[in-house]
């Protein structure tokens, strides 16, 4: 009986087995893909299907917002008959017309040139004359106002001639403001309005100490010559009255003002430098043009004929107010402390003669600095008999 039981087993796993082989081709396929059954399957049942893995919803990823940079503003047309502002000097000249650029974008009535070379200076003309390169400028009739900074190069010799001179020496300094004045006098002579801008704090102390001296003969040479001069030096200064590299912004926010060097100004140094410069630029520019003297308020007067600029600005307001045309309204009057009274004196018939003034005893107003010298009164002698 078991042999039975266990021949009729045999046969019937032979015959699972074999039977897929006698299907369609379909059913084939399909079989393939199906797990083969085994005799523990057939004795005890079908092992238990693993249950299907859980479904994965993806959810859908959020789109970030567009972010699109501002439009840049329109170009603004220059006028045909635009003021042309001229910035000429070294590398600092090259950073600051950039930045007015940006201060005159949108004023249709001012053009910016930049004349800055890098490197240069008053004291190399050997490298690059600019007394030559102003003289060519001014043929050509290229600019209507002219700004001017320059110096960082200048702190080495001079040579006039045969002569060279150690730098800020007495000699190197008249020979220094000799070639401001040149340059500035033949922009005086084609009367051109001149703004000369004073040179900033630098980070070395010796190197700041030289610029700050050069900066001073540079002022000297500018009001001797006509130009207006604009000291940016305390502008650039930290809190502790030393260089510093940061600063206010023209918005007033803390800004980084210079340059790793210690010498040139930023972007955001070289816009409040621009924004400085602007206050000074509306004594000769609005918005409709260039203002040149038109009326010479001293004309027809004993101060006619003073050395001054031709043209209307700070300089000139400061002559007139040296020549009494122009009287600054915060000057306040100055007061005697006491009054001088003369009575009791008879007013002579007949003004002083010569003689009486002559005669005058040194100290007394109408003495006129050649008096006389009252004689001392004579000493007795108190010598013992």
């Amino acid at each position: 009986m078991i042999r039975l039981v266990v021949a009729l087993l045999v046969g019937l796993l032979v015959f699972v087995d074999v039977a897929p082989a006698f299907a369609q081709n379909d059913t084939i396929i399909v079989a393939q893909q199906q797990r083969r059954r085994t005799l523990f399957d057939l004795l005890f049942g079908d092992e238990p299907k693993p249950a299907p893995p859980p479904v994965v919803v993806q959810q859908p990823k959020p789109r970030a917002p567009t972010v699109s940079l501002p439009p840049p503003k329109p170009q603004v047309e220059k006028a045909s008959d635009a003021t042309r502002l001229a910035v000429f000097g070294d590398s600092l000249a090259i950073d600051l017309s950039r930045a007015l650029e940006r201060f005159y974008a949108e004023d249709p009535n001012l053009i910016v040139i930049n004349q800055g070379v890098s490197s240069s200076g008053f004291v190399r003309n050997d490298f690059f004359d600019w007394d030559k390169a102003i003289a060519d400028q001014i043929a050509k009739d290229s600019f209507d106002l002219a700004v001017v900074i320059i110096g960082v190069n200048d702190r080495q010799e001079i040579k006039v001639g045969s002569q060279t001179y150690v730098p800020l020496t007495e000699q190197w300094n008249v020979a220094y403001q000799s070639r401001i004045s040149g340059f500035l006098n033949k922009l005086r002579a084609a009367r051109k309005p001149v703004i000369w801008i004073g040179l900033p704090p630098m980070s070395k102390d010796d190197y700041s100490a030289a610029i700050s001296q050069i900066s001073n003969i540079q002022r000297l040479a500018s009001l001797a010559g006509g130009a207006e001069f604009l000291d940016i030096y305390e502008r650039f200064l930290g809190e502790d009255g030393k260089f510093s590299a940061f600063g206010p912004d023209v918005s007033g926010q803390n800004a980084r003002m210079r340059k790793d060097d210690g010498i040139h100004f930023s972007a955001e140094g070289s816009d409040k430098l621009a924004f400085y410069l602007s206050q000074t630029i509306r004594s000769f520019y609005r918005a409709g043009g260039l203002s040149i003297a038109v009326v010479d308020p001293l004309l027809g007067t004993d101060a006619a004929a003073m050395l001054r600029p031709p043209f209307q600005g700070l300089g000139q307001t400061r002559l007139l107010e040296v020549a009494g045309a122009v009287i600054p309204l915060s000057r306040v009057p100055a007061r005697a402390g006491e009054l001088v009274t003369a009575s009791g004196l008879v007013s002579p018939a007949a003004p002083f003669s010569l003689d009486d003034l002559m005669a005058a005893p040194v100290g007394r107003v109408d003495a006129f600095g050649v008096g006389i010298v009252p004689e001392a009164a004579p000493v007795e002698d108190a010598s013992p008999l």
